[in-house]
Order: C-alpha cells, then sequence, then structure tokens
C-alpha cells in the first residue's frame, strides 16, 4: 500500500469519527429534553415566570414565553374583581396573587414510555391551601363589618351604598390574604397527578389539556374546597 493511499484512508477514518462524533453531539443537543421537562418548563413558565426552559423547548421568543405569566394574572383578575373593587386595591391584588402563583409546589418525576409512544409524567403536587385556611377568618370579619354597619344605621346614620360595602368587604379580604401570605403560605396534602404528553415531533411536545387543568386546579385550593 502506497504512503498516498494510507494518507487518504486515514484521512477517511478520521473524518469518518468526526462525523459520527458530530451527529452524536447534534442529536444529544437535540434530545436534551424530555417529556418531563416540558410539563416542568410549562410549569415553570405559567406560575412561576421562568421561561428559559420553556424557549428552549418550545422555540418560542421571550416575549411570548413572559407574556404566559402575564396572561395567566390577566385571567386570575378577570375571574376575581368587579368594577366594585376599588382601584387602589387592584395592582395590590395582582401582585398578591403573583407572590402566590410563584409560591406553587410541585415536583416532576421523570416520564414513563407507553406502549403507543406516548408518556406519562406523574407530578407531585402540594397544594396551597391559603384560601380555604382563610375562609373562616374572612366570613368572621366580613360579618363584624356587616354588624358595625347594622349599629352605625340603628343610631341613625347613613346607610353605606351596595357598592360602598362590597368595596369594603374586598379591603378585608385582602388583609386577610395578604396577613396569612405573610406568616407563610400553608401547603396540604401531597397529591399525585398523571399527565399524558405527546411526542408531536424531533424536539415538540403537547401535555393533554384536561391533565393540564387538573392538575392547575390542585396547585391553589379553591377557598370552599374542604366544603
Amino acid at each position: 500500500m502506497t504512503k498516498r493511499k494510507k494518507k487518504l484512508i486515514i484521512c477517511l477514518v478520521v473524518f469518518a469519527v468526526l462525523a459520527a462524533a458530530a451527529a452524536g453531539g447534534v442529536y444529544a443537543y437535540i434530545n436534551r429534553y424530555n417529556a418531563a421537562d416540558y410539563v416542568k418548563a410549562v410549569l415553570d413558565v405559567s406560575y412561576k415566570g421562568e421561561a428559559e426552559a420553556y424557549m428552549e423547548i418550545t422555540g418560542v421568543s421571550q416575549e411570548e414565553a413572559e407574556n404566559i405569566f402575564a396572561d395567566n394574572l390577566d385571567a386570575t383578575m378577570e375571574g376575581f374583581e368587579t368594577t366594585a373593587m376599588p382601584e387602589e386595591l387592584k395592582p395590590r391584588y395582582r401582585e398578591l396573587f403573583a407572590e402566590l402563583a410563584e409560591s406553587v409546589s410541585y415536583t416532576v418525576e421523570e416520564p414513563e414510555r407507553q406502549e403507543d409512544g406516548s408518556y406519562t409524567v406523574n407530578v407531585m403536587v402540594k397544594p396551597i391551601t391559603l384560601f380555604s385556611d382563610t375562609y373562616d377568618t374572612f366570613q368572621q370579619k366580613a360579618q363584624e363589618y356587616a354588624d358595625q354597619v347594622t349599629d352605625s344605621v340603628m343610631q341613625g346614620n347613613e346607610m353605606p351604598t351596595d357598592e360602598e360595602m362590597q368595596s369594603r368587604v374586598y379591603e378585608i379580604y385582602y388583609d386577610v390574604l395578604r396577613e396569612a401570605l405573610d406568616k407563610g403560605s400553608l401547603y396540604g396534602e401531597v397529591k399525585d397527578v398523571s399527565v399524558h404528553v405527546e411526542k408531536t415531533g424531533m424536539t415538540s411536545f403537547e401535555a393533554d389539556q384536561e391533565d393540564m387543568d387538573f392538575l392547575d386546579s390542585l396547585l391553589i385550593e379553591d377557598a370552599q374546597a374542604e366544603e
């Protein structure tokens, strides 16, 4: 074998090794995230405003990812506020809800591949019980306010308008929630939720919406969840 042929073979071997290594590197890169990473990224961006992993997995822009957290807060406020809520309280409620969202507790476990090629991701949730834990206190303080209004009217003072009374109730509720949250969010017993995830492409995933909605409902308990 001539020196020229030997050199050519060596070059071909080196090229093949480098090509394989490069291909392996690309393959490793595009598969660095799995179904569990996707579920965690969705939760992180939705509740904690942590967008980096979600951006890498889905390919959305930073603005789009950050808007997810803001849109969730908007939806929460729209479902909670009414015209009776004092304007000065709206940003304070929004700040409280953002703080509450960032306090949600979840642990995403490794995915399990199913026979049909989909994945099941188990999520361990510790529900925040702030609303249910403060419900009785709020009812008590609201009743105290109602009694004060009754006594005031009985003494000949003018009856507050419905709007004024509702506004005051919002203030009372905010104070109750704020005080309890400042003392430290309370969590309920751990609950397991199974989320089904489809791999829709080499690097893309899609979680079952009903599973995600159920998970969402458990993260923060409703005020009357225990009734």
